[in-house]
């Protein structure tokens, strides 16, 4: 595994998306049918703003990295970022990623090793940093040097923060 230990921390504005989504869980895990679908079509959609794939997790509620477990909803999208909702083709649908703070970490290698990187993210960068998770999507970066099941590909994984409220002692 390979991982900047360090993230920059980011704002992002407003992200237009168009793509896909199923709803699953680790333990039913239907990525791989979700992304051959949405690949087969990709090209359809004409007004994208860059290359970059974005594979995108919306829960429900905000849960503690204890309380995420295999059995877990989430709905999982593969889209693309697009500079506005025209010509939306059909059976496809348009998300409004509102933005906001985010930690973004670099994960190296295959996805078998994911788990490590967030074991890493959630179970200790989080917990001794100054921020707390944000109950906002979580999306990773598939861009230039992203390669599907390779042990040298790379993406970005952003994390949605907050700052941690301090409490004073009286």
């Amino acid at each position: 595994m390979g991982l900047n230990i360090e993230p920059r921390i980011e704002r992002i504005s407003i992200k237009k998306l168009i793509g896909n989504r199923m709803v699953m869980s680790l333990s039913e895990d239907r990525t791989k049918e979700l992304w051959q679908g949405f690949m087969t079509r990709r090209k359809e959609i004409g007004n994208s703003i860059t290359t970059d794939l974005i594979s995108m997790q919306v829960y429900d509620r905000l849960l503690s990295f204890t309380e995420f477990n295999d059995t877990t909803q989430f709905e999982k999208w593969a889209v693309v970022e697009v500079e506005d909702y025209k010509d939306l083709p059909n059976g496809m649908e348009t998300y409004t990623l509102l933005g906001g703070l985010y930690a973004v970490f670099i994960h190296k290698g295959l996805p078998s090793d994911f788990p490590k990187t967030a074991q890493y993210i959630y179970g200790v960068w989080l917990p001794h940093s100054d921020y707390e998770l944000d109950h906002r999507e979580h999306f990773e970066v598939l861009g230039d040097k992203y390669r599907n099941n390779d042990p040298s590909s790379e993406e970005e994984i952003w994390v949605p923060i907050k700052r941690k409220i301090k409490s004073k002692v009286i």
